[in-house]
């Protein structure tokens, strides 16, 4: 009996410390459980930090015109940022020869930011009814009357003159029968005035077929480089500011598309803050900028594009200073003949004051 009692006892002892292992083991799963599920909230909670992939920022996206000579020559260093993905912006860049390739892209919303001439600017503006706004100024005046030889000392030597000029119904020609006007010469009657397309022109002055030519720089440079008969006679920015007519002489500007302007803030205070780098950078390295110009096709050689660039007068002028630079310029244009700002003055808005 005593030995039944017994083992009676030990199996009892038995059954009671399972029992509270039993216990004790429940707790612990749960726990297990418990705490997996929180590891898995966790990192469910964590996910994006841990992707940087999805967490990086696009680039603004910006279509850019540029116009090729004096008026493009300051946007060289941005395009090789772009190229070299070091832009604040992704730029998908035109780079045109002719001012009217860029005005029908910018009219059609193929382009949202443009380096075109000043007057331009204006005719678009009155064109689109206020669609484009002059972001930017930056080139002063580049236009030159070369001679080949040495009888042209200012504006009255020209008189019975011919001279061969390039920018029909642009810029050039507006400046020019201004200071012409001015000096007391008509156009057309004291001095005939023979248009011709940019490159046509530098290469019959290059080859000694004209004796006096009017052109911007870089093709100023490369008709001297390429015929040491000719020299530089007349700066027309010099001739201009000798009239003291309150206004200055400004020939390329960079406009946006006022949608664009609106939509899109950061890409615009992005290109504004690369460009001026970009402008700055060119006037402080020539030679490396003549480089970009050449790879980018806004000039056809390095070596004159190095050469032309400290001729280029590159400004960058953003602000209320934008409409102190072009509000007397745009007056006497309109006075001079109104169709070359595209009818009528543009209102003060053709501004972006940022």
């Amino acid at each position: 009996m005593k030995r039944i009692i017994s083992i009676i006892m030990v199996m009892v002892l038995a059954l009671t410390a399972f029992a509270a292992c039993k216990k004790e083991a429940v707790p612990s799963e749960v726990s297990s459980e418990v705490s997996s599920s929180v590891a898995s909230e966790t990192e469910k909670s964590e996910e994006p930090s841990a992707a940087p992939e999805s967490s990086v920022k696009e680039k603004p996206q910006v279509k850019l015109g540029v116009l090729k000579g004096p008026t493009g020559i300051g946007a060289s260093y941005l395009l090789e940022q772009n190229a070299n993905g070091e832009s604040l912006n992704s730029y998908e860049v035109q780079v045109v020869a002719e001012a009217t390739d860029i005005v029908s892209q910018v009219a059609s919303g193929n382009l949202d930011i443009a380096a075109v001439p000043t007057n331009v600017a204006s005719a678009l503006y009155n064109k689109t009814e206020g669609g484009v706004k002059i972001l930017a100024l930056n080139t002063a005046g580049v236009l030159y009357i070369l001679e080949k030889g040495d009888s042209i000392k200012e504006i009255k030597d020209l008189k019975g003159k011919t001279i061969y000029a390039t920018g029909q119904g642009a810029n050039p020609e507006y400046v020019l029968n201004y200071i012409l006007t001015q000096n007391g010469l008509e156009p057309g009657k004291d001095v005939t005035i023979e248009f011709m397309d940019s490159a046509a022109l530098v290469t019959e002055a290059a080859s000694g077929n004209v004796d006096i030519a009017m052109l911007p720089v870089p093709a100023v440079t490369t008709v001297l480089v390429k015929n040491q008969e000719f020299r530089s006679a007349l700066s027309l920015s010099e001739e201009w500011d000798k009239l003291n007519n309150g206004s200055v002489l400004t020939m390329g500007c960079i406009i946006a598309r006022k949608e664009f302007i609106e939509n899109n803030p950061e890409a615009i205070d992005n290109f504004l803050k690369e460009y001026e780098v970009s402008i700055n950078y060119v006037k402080a390295n020539p030679k490396e900028s003549g480089e970009f110009c050449e790879k980018f096709e806004i000039v056809p050689a390095a070596a004159i594009a190095t050469k032309a660039i400290p001729d280029c007068n590159l400004i960058f002028v953003k602000g209320e200073e934008i409409k102190e630079y072009l509000a007397g310029y745009y007056q006497i244009l309109f006075e001079a003949d109104p169709k070359s700002i595209g009818g009528k003055i543009p209102a003060d808005d053709i501004y972006e004051i940022r």
